[in-house]
């Protein structure tokens, strides 16, 4: 990974590439570099850093050319540099851009020096190129060569490939590493998101896994892995071409942030129906499959993770159905015992994680009576190889620290549980409560947003600190930990989430007067074995920042600063105070100095293992 855009035209791409490695710049990377054929010649540029950087190399020395390929990249094999910077080139005449990573490089690059090569990077990219070029040498034709090397790959990738050999000609290939097609007049794109390209066209084709496709200003033919030529459909994107900018706020993740109501409110639009909710919003084929459900089984990566276990405690108490959640890369490579009446839910953003999709094809040999996939983008993989799909609402996540992406997978898991517990049990009367706390959502985060200045100037405070403790009991302990995640992810102090009750057994030994413990209080049950926990901490001299709602009364003290939302009920809690610990983070990271929407050694979609 990270981002791949390619063109071939009858103009000059050159501005095409460049503003499509812009508009990927949110995926986070680490060096970018860019490729065009002008004439019959092969020209390259490279840096170790920005797109901006590129772009400043450009300037001094500018490249033209009607065919090219370009990439920002995320390190796997390789230290960040120039020499390991895409696109990589095999002796003036292949050059290639490859996102995934190849599992038998060692294997192919001990081979390749046998037969003469000189390795110029660290990367395993580079013997995908030279695999190329060997065949091309055999051969005498880019598509058949492409054909023969991936034949000897293993692993994921998504490839751009280029050879003044064959001007006008652009060779795509994807196996497991996402990949689409832009459709032109008279001139055709490939990137590895529609955000890249939506400047040019509103059309695409999505690649199938094992899909390669011949590109060329005329047309499009595509292969499918058993080397026959088959027709994908070509899908109108809904994204607006200015759905990146930041409408004014000073960061994509503060915009985000902000955009939540709006998020929530069009996740919820057309989902009730008489007061419930309409199961159909899952699929048409929702209501027979979801009769068969005893079970639910939830499979996620990071702050998708946090979403899945705030649902078990709703699937449990609410509907009283079980439900088991786990992190997709443990899931995949471990032996599991199948109920037959479970359904198979994964949760992406992207709906691109390579984890979770691979968590996805092995469930579907596995038994499970479905697969669902809550999801942000319509055209993704997991969307595509899913029997149901509900697709939240959140628009395009620039930030890769997720925000509304999270709060609108809430939205959908607590759909998801009523409608399966309306089959187990529920009454209307509690369907009813849900449905009308869920219609109040949008206001209810709005109004958790006006903490935003009390936020900003506690933050000053942790401009010096390097660790935190979040505790949080219940429901709230997932948002516990998706707080000190996200405090991690983008201000870079250690943090970590413990549920109180667990403090006394190792946690306590950290507190002291230069430890933050922030504690995510709920109005519930467990009101008063929380206020227990928080004296645990007061007694060892730590700080504490409470975060409560305007129900629950806390003793006034100088170690104690409390913030509140208005009263919510406990079902939607989770959802509702998320919001104030983004903006902690945020303020906090902003204070510190750090890169807010790219934060160091991150990806946005993290596409390979």
């Amino acid at each position: 990974m990270c981002g791949i855009v390619g063109a071939v035209a009858e103009r000059d791409v050159s501005k095409i590439l460049m503003e499509g490695l812009r508009r990927l710049e949110y995926r986070g990377y680490d060096s970018a570099g860019l490729a065009v054929l002008e004439g019959n010649g092969l020209h390259r540029l490279r840096v170790a850093g920005k797109v901006n950087d590129l772009a400043d190399s450009l300037k001094q020395s500018p490249l033209k050319g009607t065919t090219g390929i370009a990439h920002t990249r995320w390190a796997t094999h390789g230290k960040p540099s120039v020499e390991n910077a895409h696109p990589h080139i095999c002796k003036d005449q292949i050059a290639i851009v490859h996102n995934g990573i190849i599992e038998n490089y060692e294997s192919l690059k001990q081979a390749q020096i046998a037969n003469g090569h000189a390795f110029q990077s660290e990367t395993d990219t580079e013997v995908v190129v030279n695999q190329i070029y060997d065949s091309f040498s055999d051969t005498g034709n880019l598509l058949e060569a492409v054909f023969a090397a991936t034949d000897k790959l293993d692993g994921a990738y998504a490839l751009g490939i280029i050879s003044p050999s064959e001007p006008g000609r652009l060779i795509a290939a994807r196996r497991g590493s996402p990949l689409v097609i832009g459709i032109g007049i008279g001139e055709h794109f490939i990137a590895s998101d529609v955000l890249a390209l939506l400047s040019v066209t509103q059309k695409f084709i999505f690649l199938a896994d094992g899909d390669i496709a011949d590109i060329t200003c005329d047309g499009v033919v595509i292969y499918d892995e058993n080397r026959k030529v088959v027709k994908r459909p070509v899908s109108i994107s809904e994204l607006s071409h200015d759905v990146a900018g930041k409408s004014g706020y000073r960061h994509y993740m503060l915009k985000e942030i902000f955009e939540q109501p709006r998020a929530v409110h069009d996740t919820l639009a057309g989902a009730f129906n008489n007061g419930r909710i309409d199961e159909t919003v899952f699929g048409q084929k929702a209501g027979k499959l979801f009769d068969r459900v005893k079970a639910i089984k939830i499979v996620a990566c990071g702050t998708s993770y946090h979403a899945g276990l705030v649902a078990r405690y709703w699937a449990e108490s609410i509907a009283n159905i079980p439900c088991d959640v786990e992190i997709a890369s443990e899931f995949r490579y471990r032996k599991s015992v199948v109920h037959p009446d479970t359904l198979f839910v994964t949760i992406s953003q992207s709906g691109e994680t390579a984890d979770t999709l691979a968590a996805l094809q092995l469930a579907r040999h596995s038994g499970f009576a479905a697969s669902l996939a809550i999801c942000n983008v319509p055209e993704s993989s997991l969307t595509r190889e899913s029997d149901l799909v509900f697709l939240t609402r959140a628009g395009a996540e620039i930030g890769v620290a997720s925000t509304k992406a999270f709060t609108t997978q809430l939205v959908a898991l607590l759909m998801l549980v009523t409608v399966l517990g309306r089959r187990l049990g529920m009454t209307s009367e509690t369907e009813a409560a849900i449905v009308g706390q869920l219609q109040q959502l949008p206001g209810r985060i709005n109004s958790a947003l006006e903490l935003d200045g009390k936020i900003n100037l506690l933050s000053k405070q942790f401009i010096n600190k390097h660790h935190a403790l979040y505790l949080g009991r219940g429901l709230l302990l997932p948002i516990a930990m998706e707080g000190a995640l996200k405090l991690k992810e983008i201000s870079y102090i250690h943090a970590e989430a413990y549920a109180a009750g667990e403090l006394k057994h190792g946690p306590l030994a950290l507190v002291d007067e230069d430890m933050p413990v922030f504690a995510v209080v709920a109005n519930n049950e467990l009101l008063e074995k929380i206020k227990s926990n928080l004296q645990e901490v007061k007694a060892r001299g730590g700080r504490l920042y409470v975060l409560t709602d305007t129900g629950v009364q806390l003793e006034k003290d100088d170690d104690i600063q409390v913030l509140k939302v208005a009263h919510v009920e406990d079902s939607i809690a989770p959802i509702v105070f998320t919001v104030p610990l983004q903006l902690i983070a945020y303020h906090i990271a902003v204070f510190k100095g750090a890169d807010v929407d790219q934060p160091r050694n991150l990806a946005k979609s993290v596409t390979v293992e």
